[in-house]
C-alpha cells in the first residue's frame, strides 16, 4: 500500500510540474557556519527551507505518502559532499495516511569536506533542492541556492553559526546508552506481524514512539501501542507488513521520546530477534529453513571449486595429488583429511570474525576483509612466495624458517602442504560467491552464532568435499598421469597462475593507496632478491651461508623500512572519495550513475526501469562474469530501448549503507543484480546469480530486463 501510494503522489508531483510557478510557500537558502575555512577541514553547511504556515515538506522518510526533500550540490574542486544529516521530524496523522514532516522551518544539514591541498580565496558553492510542499494541496517545488565561503588559514565563524548548531541539536542522537532491542512479537499472517521494541528510556514520563526507515519490501506501521515494561525502560507494539520476500532481519528509524513539546530522537539499526512467545506463530518454518539452506551451502562451497578464484590453488592440489599417487592410501587418507582441516579451520575463523563484527554492533558481510588494505598488502607477499616456490627460486624444507612459512606451505608436499593448501583455497575464495552460496549466507548473517558457525563450516565441508572423495578412493587416482620429470614442468607452469593472482590482488592496492600503489611492486622486488638469496645462497650454496642470511635480512629490512612503510605507507591508505566520486570499473557502453536509496526512489518515480550491479573490484566473478554481460551489445540496446536508469553499488570499500542494502535482499557480499520495473509498484527483480566464466549471463539480465520493460 505504501508503494502504491508513493508512486501516485510521485504521478501527482510529474503532473504539476507546470504549476512549479504556483510553488511559493517554501523558501530555501544556503547557509555556513563559517565565512572563511581552513583547508583539510569539514563544515557543515545547512539548506535552510522555510515554510508557509500551515505549510509542510518531508523527512527522508516521507510515510504513505509526500517525497522526501532532494539536494545535488555543483561544488568546486577540492570539495565533496556528504550525505543528508535529518532533523527528527514530526509525525502527522491520521494513521491510515501517517507521513513524517517538517513544519515551519527545517535545516537540512550536509557535511562539505574540503581537501588539504585547497588555496586560499573565495568558493562559489552551488546546489539545486527540490521539494514536495503540502498543506491541502501539494505543489512540487525548486531553487538553485549558493553560498560562497573564503579558505584561508584560520577558521571564521559566520552569523549562522548559531543557528545551524541549534538544528544540529536536533538530529537523531545515539542510542548505545539506552541497551535498544527488537523482537517479533506473538501472532504472524501472511502479510503481517508484531515488532516488539525495546529500551532504556530518558524520561518515563512521556510518550514514546518509532520513525521506520522507508523499506521496498515492507513497511512499518504508524500506529504504536505501549506495553507494560520494567521501570525505567519503555516497550512498544508496532505493526509491519509484508510486500515481498522474507520478514525483514533488522529494522532501522529513530526511537522517539516526546516530553510535553520537547522531543527527543536516537538513532537506531537493530537485528530482530525471534521471541520465546512468537516461536509457536512460526510452526516449523525456521528448521525448514534452516535444513534448506544447509544444502545450499554445501552446494555453494562445492561449487566454489571451479569459481576463479580458487583455480591457482586447485592446480596445486592435482600436482599434490599426482605427486602422492603411490604413497599408501593411509597417507593420502591423511592429507585428504588435513586439506579439509584446513578448509574447515579457515571457515571456523570466518565464522569468529563475523560474530565479533556483529557483536560490535557494526555489519558484516562475506569478504569484507577485502576492504582492509594491510590484508590485501599481506595476501599479495604470501602469494607472490607461493609463485616464486614453484619457479624454483627457493626450496622448501624444515629449516627454512627465515623465509616465513606461510609464503611457501602452499606449494610443499605433506601434512603442512596438505593443510596450508585448505587455508589459501578458503582465502582466496572469500571475494567469490557462487550460485546459491549468496543466499545461505545472507539467511547465516542474520542469525545467531551458533547458526552462523554451522552454515560456515557446511560451505567449508561443500568446498573441501570433492578432495576427501578422492584421497578415500585412492584407486580413482590412475586416471591422473603418472609421477615423472613433466611434474617439474608443471610445477612452474603452475606458477604462473600464482603469479597473474598476485598481479591481480596488487592492482587492488590502487583503491586505497593510488599512485602510492607502485611503491608496493618495489617492495615485491625486494621480496623477490631476499628469496633468491635465500634459494641460492643459503639453501644451495656451501660457504658464507652467514654473510648471505645478513644480506637476506638487511634487503628485506630496507624494502619494509623504505619503501613499504616510508614510500608506500601502507598503514596509512587513503580517505575515500565518497559515492560521488568517478565509477572506475562501471561496465562500458552505457552511462553509469552511483547507487543510492535517493537514485533509485527518483529513477522510478519518473517511471523509468531501473539496473543496480552491486559489484567491488575485488570481486572477480563481478569483473569477468557481470560486468562484460552488461558491455555487450543486446543488453547495451535493450537499456538504452528501455532508457534505464544505471546504478552502480560499488562494495570495494565495504560501506554500509551498501551492506543494509544487500542484507534487504538476504545477501551478504557481491555479485547482486536487481531490476526495478517501470512500474514502482511492482517488486524488483533479483537477477540469478552468474556461473563461472565462461558461462554467458546476458541472458538472464535479458529476461530481467524485459519483465521490467514498461
Amino acid at each position: 500500500m505504501r508503494s502504491l501510494l508513493n508512486s501516485l503522489w510521485a504521478a501527482v508531483v510529474l503532473g504539476l510540474t507546470s504549476l512549479h510557478a504556483l510553488a511559493a510557500h517554501t523558501q530555501v537558502e544556503l547557509l555556513l557556519p563559517v565565512e572563511t575555512a581552513r583547508p583539510g577541514s569539514t563544515v557543515l553547511a545547512g539548506v535552510h527551507l522555510t515554510m508557509d504556515a500551515d505549510w509542510h515538506t518531508y523527512w527522508k522518510n516521507s510515510g504513505a505518502s509526500g517525497i522526501p526533500t532532494t539536494i545535488v550540490w555543483d561544488l568546486p574542486a577540492g570539495l565533496t559532499a556528504g550525505e543528508i544529516q535529518w532533523p527528527v521530524p514530526e509525525k502527522l496523522p491520521p494513521d491510515e495516511l501517517t507521513t513524517y514532516v517538517y513544519e515551519n522551518e527545517v535545516v537540512l544539514l550536509v557535511p562539505l569536506t574540503l581537501e588539504a591541498d585547497l588555496k586560499p580565496g573565495p568558493l562559489v558553492l552551488k546546489a539545486s533542492v527540490a521539494w514536495l510542499e503540502c498543506k491541502e494541496k501539494c505543489l512540487p517545488g525548486s531553487a538553485d541556492i549558493s553560498a560562497t565561503i573564503n579558505i584561508g588559514p584560520e577558521t571564521k565563524p559566520s552569523a549562522n553559526a548559531a543557528l545551524i548548531r541549534s538544528w544540529q541539536e536536533k538530529l537523531p542522537g545515539s542510542a548505545d546508552g539506552l541497551a535498544p532491542r527488537a523482537e517479533w512479537g506473538p501472532g504472524v499472517t501472511n502479510d503481517a506481524r508484531a515488532l516488539i521494541l525495546e529500551w532504556n528510556s530518558t524520561n518515563t514520563a512521556g510518550t514514546a514512539d518509532f520513525f521506520p526507515e522507508a523499506s521496498e519490501s515492507f513497511e512499518v506501521q504508524a500506529g504504536a501501542q505501549a506495553l507494560p515494561a520494567e521501570a525505567g525502560k519503555i516497550r512498544l507494539r508496532k505493526l509491519v507488513k509484508k510486500f515481498q520476500g522474507d520478514w525483514p532481519k533488522q529494522i532501522s528509524g529513530v526511537l522517539i521520546e516526546k516530553s510535553g513539546t520537547a522531543t527527543a530522537g536516537y538513532e537506531v539499526a537493530l537485528p530482530i530477534v525471534e521471541s520465546a512467545a512468537a516461536a509457536p506463530a512460526v510452526n516449523a518454518a525456521p528448521v525448514q529453513a534452516l535444513w534448506k539452506m544447509l544444502i545450499y551451502a554445501f552446494l555453494g562451497g562445492l561449487i566454489l571449486n571451479v569459481m576463479p578464484c580458487v583455480l591457482p590453488v586447485i592446480a596445486l592440489k592435482i600436482l599434490g595429488f599426482v605427486s602422492e599417487s603411490k604413497s599408501e592410501p593411509r597417507h593420502i587418507r591423511k592429507l585428504g583429511l588435513l586439506y579439509a582441516l584446513g578448509v574447515l579451520a579457515s571457515f571456523l575463523a570466518l565464522a569468529a570474525l563475523v560474530i565479533g563484527v556483529k557483536a560490535a554492533g557494526h555489519q558484516a558481510g562475506w569478504g569484507m576483509q577485502f576492504s582492509n588494505p594491510q590484508f590485501i598488502i599481506g595476501l599479495t607477499t604470501v602469494v607472490t612466495l607461493v609463485a616464486l616456490n614453484l619457479f624454483g627460486v627457493f626450496e622448501v624444507n624444515l629449516s627454512g624458517r627465515v623465509m616465513g612459512q606461510a609464503g611457501t606451505l602452499a606449494s610443499r608436499q605433506g601434512s603442512a602442504g596438505a593443510f596450508f593448501n585448505g587455508v589459501l583455497a578458503t582465502v582466496l575464495a572469500t571475494p567469490c560467491t557462487a550460485p546459491i552460496l549468496g543466499t545461505a549466507l545472507g539467511f547465516a548473517f542474520a542469525q545467531p552464532a551458533p547458526t552462523v558457525v554451522l552454515i560456515f563450516v557446511t560451505v567449508g565441508a561443500g568446498l573441501a568435499a570433492p578432495y576427501v572423495v578422492l584421497s578415500w578412493h585412492p584407486g580413482w587416482l590412475k586416471f591422473l598421469p603418472k609421477p615423472g620429470a613433466w611434474m617439474e614442468k608443471f610445477k612452474i607452469a603452475m606458477g604462473f597462475p600464482m603469479l597473474a593472482t598476485a598481479l591481480w590482488l596488487f592492482s587492488l592496492t590502487t583503491i586505497y593507496y593510488g599512485e602510492r600503489s607502485w611503491w608496493l611492486a618495489v617492495f615485491l622486488v625486494f621480496i623477490s632478491a631476499a628469496a633468491w638469496i635465500f634459494g641460492v645462497f643459503v639453501q644451495r650454496g656451501t660457504s658464507r651461508r652467514g654473510l648471505a642470511l645478513a644480506v637476506m635480512l638487511a634487503v628485506l629490512a630496507t624494502g619494509y623500512a623504505w619503501v613499504l612503510d616510508g614510500q608506500l605507507r601502507w598503514r596509512a591508505p587513503i580517505q575515500d572519495s565518497g559515492a560521488d566520486g568517478p565509477l572506475p570499473h562501471a561496465p562500458e557502453g552505457y552511462a553509469w550513475q552511483p547507487w543510492s536509496a535517493e537514485a533509485v526512489a527518483k529513477a522510478r518515480a519518473d517511471g523509468r526501469p531501473v539496473v543496480v550491479d552491486f559489484t567491488a573490484k575485488w570481486c572477480l566473478t563481478c569483473n569477468i562474469s557481470v560486468a562484460p554481460a552488461f558491455a555487450t551489445k543486446p543488453v547495451i540496446e535493450k537499456l538504452k530501448q528501455l532508457q534505464a536508469v544505471a546504478l552502480l553499488a560499488d562494495y570495494t570499500r565495504y560501506p554500509e549503507k551498501i551492506t543494509e542494502e544487500l542484507a534487504r535482499f538476504d545477501r551478504t557480499g557481491v555479485p547482486l543484480v536487481l531490476i526495478y520495473p517501470a512500474a514502482a509498484s511492482k517488486p524488483p527483480i533479483v537477477v540469478s546469480e552468474p556461473l563461472p566464466y565462461p558461462a554467458p549471463y546476458a541472458p538472464a539480465l535479458l529476461d530481467a530486463l524485459n519483465r521490467a520493460a514498461p
